[in-house]
């Protein structure tokens, strides 16, 4: 078949609209698994750093210019997304797919942290293993040991397989390149402000609060993948279900309680307890039944991740196709 980029195309062998964006996601997963993110230049570092610009010029302690901050942040990158996949032409939106798909996908990246994680701890590299944790989360490794460590990182990676994984994949299903983009651009916001803090408690009220709308069911889909695929990780899918059901409203976040619940269960482990952050500690609801993650886990955990990720993929290209039907060419 040959195709003129002379002119309108908006279908290549049968494809329907969103069928292109379906290939572009799929691809960019397969891109992420291959390159995983680059140490320099990534388009996610990019918009830390304008965000963080943003933030310096109309920072005040109240949440109206926390709204204004979000706001100038991510409407724009919406924008981005919606000119920049406004091509009828099916492979160029597919490549704007792929690529917008590899640049907020961080799968692979979490995978190495977690084996790095467990390759200290193997090693019996509990500074080496401390000085790692800050890659995964912001918890003060200084007072954990071997068991504390291995306990953070699979929550981490639990947690992090929704925000970093799922997530991203969900609104590229439902709104393309710009729910990719604008999806990554809040879910960084809110690590960057959305903290309870003297300088953020209101300042990143909105950025918080946005997050935890844009989460909300992308975790629950990431509990109900993690428990049907326990078995992976020798775990029940019956357990983990009730694992989820039982704990998952347990957590402070509204969100991060169904993957940890829901990893919790599949691994057999329990998961929660006490968490120091700095000056703040916090006293977290325990979830499972089972003993506390031990090294061997984190790799456990991983490999239910890669599991959970795998079949997010597939459940965002099947809505992205499907979700096509009925639209005009």
């Amino acid at each position: 078949m040959s195709i003129s980029f002379s002119q309108p195309v908006t279908r290549v062998r049968g494809w329907r609209p969103g069928v292109a964006e379906g290939v572009g996601m799929l691809a960019g997963v397969a891109i992420d698994a291959v390159l995983a993110d680059p140490r320099r230049g990534h388009p996610v570092a990019l918009f830390g750093t304008a965000a963080a610009g943003v933030e310096r010029r109309v920072y005040e302690d109240g949440r109206a210019r926390g709204v204004l901050h979000v706001v100038l942040c991510v409407v724009p990158v919406a924008l981005l997304g919606h000119v920049a996949s406004r091509s009828r032409n099916p492979v160029v939106r597919a490549a704007l797919s792929a690529a917008a798909t590899w640049a907020v996908v961080g799968g692979t990246t979490l995978g190495r942290e977690g084996a790095a994680m467990a390759g200290f701890l193997e090693d019996g590299d509990l500074a080496g293993a401390r000085g790692r944790l800050s890659h995964l989360c912001g918890r003060d490794p200084s007072g954990l040991g071997e068991s504390g460590l291995a306990r953070a990182t699979v929550e981490s990676i639990a947690e992090n397989t929704s925000d970093a994984v799922v997530a991203p994949l969900f609104w590229g299903a439902v709104a393309g390149v710009p729910g990719l983009l604008a999806y990554r651009a809040v879910n960084t916001l809110d690590a960057m402000v959305g903290h309870r803090n003297a300088r953020y408690e209101r300042f990143g009220w909105a950025a918080a609060r946005l997050d935890d709308v844009a989460n909300f069911v992308p975790a629950r889909i990431t509990g109900l993948l993690a428990a049907l695929g326990a078995p992976l990780v020798g775990g029940s899918p019956r357990r983990a279900a009730e694992v989820l059901r039982r704990d998952g409203h347990r957590h402070p976040s509204p969100n991060a309680g169904r993957c940890e619940a829901a990893f919790a269960g599949a691994l057999d482990l329990t998961l929660g307890g006490t968490n120091v952050y700095g000056t703040r500690v916090e006293h977290r609801p325990e979830m499972g039944d089972g003993p506390e993650p031990s090294v061997a886990d984190i790799r456990r955990s991983v490999r239910l991740a890669r599991a959970v990720g795998l079949g997010a993929a597939a459940l965002a290209v099947l809505a992205a196709v499907r979700g096509s039907r009925g639209r005009k060419a």
